[in-house]
C-alpha cells in the first residue's frame, strides 16, 4: 500500500472504490426494467448458471466445472497443463486435440460477469461471495507467472479489465470486507499491471495481442489513480493503443487483420479505454476519435438487418467486457456504444438492436435516448472501403459483402483467410450464400487449415492450387502473400451496384491465369448475377463454389439451374458459360462461431478448358 501512497489496505479499497471507472455506475435496478425489460430474466438465468459453475464455451455445450475449478484444463479433452513457470509451457500441443482456448477463457472470468450484475439489481450477497470465492481459487491456483494463464500476455490484460469491473461492483459488499482478501485481491490486480508492463507482445507487425495488452495497461493504471508504477502503465498503454490504432485500422475503418469477427474485438480494443479516460477526463484526440467511428461505420455496413454478419476471416468468439444477451454474431451495439459515447448522430439514427450493452456501459439516459431513437432508423446504402478492400452492396431487403482486400495483418495472414473475390449474400432478407467460417485453432490443426484453405471460401480455385500458399501446416496464422487483389471498377446506385475484381495469385503457374470476377445487383428485382473470367492461356481446372447458408434447400430443376428454398421463399439459380462446366451438389460444414460446426450444402462448378473458354455466368433470382 505504501507504493500507492496509502496509509493502510482500507484506505486504499475505500479510495479506490470512490473513482470512476470505464463503464456507468449509476445503475438503477426500476430503470434497467423500462430500459431493458426483457433482459432481467437472462441475467438471472445467466447468474445461476455462473453460480453453480457452468459454462458453454467454445462450442463446449454446458459443462460443470466442478466445485473446485481446475483452472489449467482444456476440459473439452480433458487435458492439463503443468502448473509451472510461463515461458516453460507448450501450449499449442498440435500433436493433441487440446485447446488452449479454453483454460484462457475459463479463466478470462467473463462468464460470471452476469452475477455482477444480478447483484446490482438485487444487492444479494449470494453474488458478491461467489464471485469472491471464484476469484480466491484463481489466485491460490495461478501465482505471479506460473501457469497455462500466464503464458500470453494478452489474457493477462483481459483479466486486468474484468477485475477492475468486479471491484468497482462489490467493493461495498459485506463479502468483500475481509481485509485479507482486499489485500491479496489489489496486490494479485497490481502484479497483473506488472506482467503486463513487462511483457508486452510487440512485433515489427503488430495485431490485437499487443492492442489487448496496451488496453489492459490503461485499465490498470487508471483504476490504480496512476499511483506508484500505474502512472507508466497508463502512459504507455495509451501511446501504443494512439500508435496502434492509426497503424492496424485502415482510414475507412477496416481493421486490417481480415476479419469480421477480430473487427469487432479490436474496436472495443480501442473503445474502452478512451471511455474509462474520457470518465477521468483526459483528452481523447480528434483522430482518434474519427477512427473508431470509421470502424463503427464500417460495422454499421458489414451488418444485417436481422443483425447477423458475414463470417470471414476468423472467429474465437472473444469479448473485452461483454455486458449484453445478443447472440455472439450481433455486433449493433457497437453503433449505440461508439455513436454515444462521441455523440454521432449519424450512427444513434444507425442503431438497432438489443439495449443492454448501452445500458451497462452509458447509463440508463443514453439507453433511453437510443431506444427512442430506433424510431427513425436510417436505412444503410451500398458503400465501398477501398483501404480494407471491402465492397458492400445493399438495400432494405438485400445485402452482399464482397471481400477484395490484401491478406490479413499486413500480408503475413494472420486471421486472414485465402477469400480474396469470395463473397456472402442475402436477397431478400434470406442469407442464401455464406462463407464457411473458421471452427477452430489448435485443436485439430488439419480442420484449421481446411476451414482457411480457397476450397472453403466463394472464389475460383484454378490447377487446385491455393490463393496463397501454406508455408508449412503447422504455421496456423502465417500465409504467403501471392494474391494481390485489385479493384478493377466499383459502381452504385439507386437501380444497380456494379463490382469487378481481380487478383494475381495464378501468375505463378507455368501458364499464368488471372481470375476476373464481376458481381451485379440489381436493386428492383433483387437479382445477383456473378461472372467469372480468366485471362490467360492453356488449358487448366477451374473449380468455384457456392456454400450454401444452412437454412437453404436446394432442388434441382434441370441440368443448369436450382431452387433454393428457404421457409416460404425460393429462389432460381441458373448458370450458363464458355467451357464445359459441371455442377455438383456436395455436403459440406459451416462454422457459425468457434468450435461449432453446421451441417450444409455447397454447389461446385468444375470445369477443364483453355482459360480463354472457361467462362461462367451464375444468376440468382427471386421466384414469384
Amino acid at each position: 500500500m505504501q507504493l500507492l501512497g496509502f496509509r493502510d489496505m482500507n484506505a486504499c479499497w475505500h479510495e479506490l472504490g470512490r473513482t470512476s471507472f470505464a463503464s456507468s455506475l449509476g445503475y438503477d435496478s426500476k430503470e434497467f426494467l423500462v430500459v431493458c425489460p426483457t433482459d432481467k430474466a437472462l441475467i438471472f438465468q445467466a447468474a445461476e448458471r455462473a453460480l453453480e459453475h457452468q459454462v458453454n464455451l467454445l462450442g463446449s455445450g454446458w459443462i460443470f466445472l466442478g466445485e473446485k475449478i481446475d483452472w489449467h484444463k482444456d476440459y473439452k479433452s480433458g487435458f492439463d497443463w503443468p502448473a509451472a513457470y510461463f515461458r516453460d509451457i507448450e501450449y499449442t500441443n498440435l500433436g493433441r486435440a487440446s485447446d488452449v482456448k479454453f483454460p484462457w477463457e475459463v479463466s478470462r472470468l467473463q462468464w460470471m460477469i452476469p452475477a455482477g450484475q444480478a447483484y446490482v439489481l438485487t444487492q444479494d450477497e449470494c453474488y458478491a461471495y461467489s464471485v469472491r470465492e471464484i476469484l480466491e481459487q484463481w489466485m491460490e491456483a495461478n501465482p505471479y507467472a506460473h501457469s497455462i494463464n500466464w503464458a500470453c500476455t494478452m489474457e493477462v490484460a483481459l483479466r486486468i479489465i474484468t477485475w477492475t469491473w468486479f471491484f468497482h461492483i462489490f467493493n461495498g459488499s459485506d463479502a468483500w470486507k475481509d481485509e485479507a482478501f482486499r489485500a491479496k485481491f489489489l496486490r494479485m490486480l497490481y502484479l497483473h499491471g506488472d506482467f503486463t508492463s513487462r511483457h508486452l507482445e510487440k512485433s515489427d507487425v503488430n495485431g490485437n495481442h499487443y492492442v489487448a495488452d496496451a488496453a489492459g495497461l490503461v485499465f490498470a493504471g487508471l483504476f490504480f489513480s496512476e499511483k506508484g508504477h500505474a502512472a507508466y502503465w497508463q502512459q504507455l498503454g495509451w501511446k501504443i493503443l494512439s500508435d496502434e490504432l492509426l497503424k492496424q485500422v485502415h482510414a475507412d475503418g477496416v481493421d486490417y487483420e481480415a476479419s469480421i469477427p477480430y473487427h469487432r474485438l479490436v474496436l472495443e480494443l480501442f473503445l474502452f479505454p478512451a471511455l474509462y479516460r474520457m470518465k477521468r477526463g483526459l483528452e481523447i484526440s480528434p483522430v482518434y476519435r474519427a477512427r473508431l467511428l470509421a470502424m463503427a461505420r464500417f460495422t454499421a455496413a458489414y451488418s444485417r438487418a436481422d443483425g447477423t454478419i458475414p463470417l470471414f476471416g476468423d472467429a474465437d468468439d472473444a469479448r473485452v467486457l461483454p455486458f449484453g444477451y445478443q447472440t455472439i454474431n450481433d455486433h449493433r451495439y457497437l453503433l449505440g456504444l461508439t455513436g454515444g459515447a462521441f455523440d454521432d448522430g449519424e450512427l444513434k439514427k444507425q442503431f438497432t438492436g438489443g439495449l443492454a450493452e448501452i445500458y451497462w456501459w452509458l447509463g440508463g439516459g443514453m439507453a433511453s435516448a437510443l431506444n427512442h431513437q430506433n424510431a427513425s432508423i436510417q436505412h444503410q446504402r451500398s458503400q465501398a472501403f477501398p483501404d480494407g478492400g471491402v465492397y458492400i452492396m445493399r438495400n432494405e431487403q438485400d445485402h452482399i459483402f464482397i471481400d477484395c482486400g490484401p491478406l490479413g495483418l499486413a500480408g503475413r495472414g494472420g486471421h486472414g483467410h485465402n477469400d480474396a473475390l469470395s463473397f456472402e449474400a442475402a436477397l431478400q432478407g434470406v442469407h442464401l450464400i455464406t462463407d464457411s467460417g473458421a471452427y477452430i485453432y489448435t485443436a485439430d490443426y488439419l480442420a484449421r487449415n481446411r476451414f482457411r484453405s480457397t476450397s472453403s471460401h466463394n472464389t475460383p480455385m484454378v490447377d487446385g492450387q491455393e490463393i496463397n500458399r501454406f508455408i508449412r501446416p503447422d504455421y496456423l496464422w502465417n500465409l504467403h502473400d501471392d494474391a494481390r487483389p485489385e479493384l478493377m471498377e466499383w459502381e452504385t446506385s439507386d437501380t444497380r451496384d456494379f463490382f469487378k475484381g481481380k487478383h494475381s495469385a495464378y501468375t505463378m503457374l507455368d501458364n499464368p491465369v488471372t481470375p476476373v470476377r464481376s458481381i451485379e445487383l440489381d436493386h428492383a428485382q433483387h437479382r445477383l448475377v456473378i461472372e467469372d473470367v480468366f485471362e490467360g492461356v492453356g488449358v487448366h481446372s477451374f473449380e468455384i463454389p457456392l456454400h450454401l447458408a444452412p437454412a437453404i434447400m436446394v432442388e434441382e430443376t434441370s441440368s443448369s439451374s436450382l431452387c433454393l428454398h428457404c421457409a416460404d421463399k425460393a429462389f432460381a439459380l441458373h448458370w450458363h458459360g464458355d467451357g464445359l462446366w459441371v455442377a455438383d451438389i456436395e455436403k459440406c460444414s459451416v462454422s457459425p462461431s468457434y468450435g461449432r460446426l453446421l451441417e450444409s450444402s455447397k454447389i461446385v462448378w468444375r470445369c477443364r478448358a483453355d482459360a480463354r473458354y472457361a467462362r461462367l455466368i451464375v444468376t440468382i433470382k427471386p421466384i414469384g
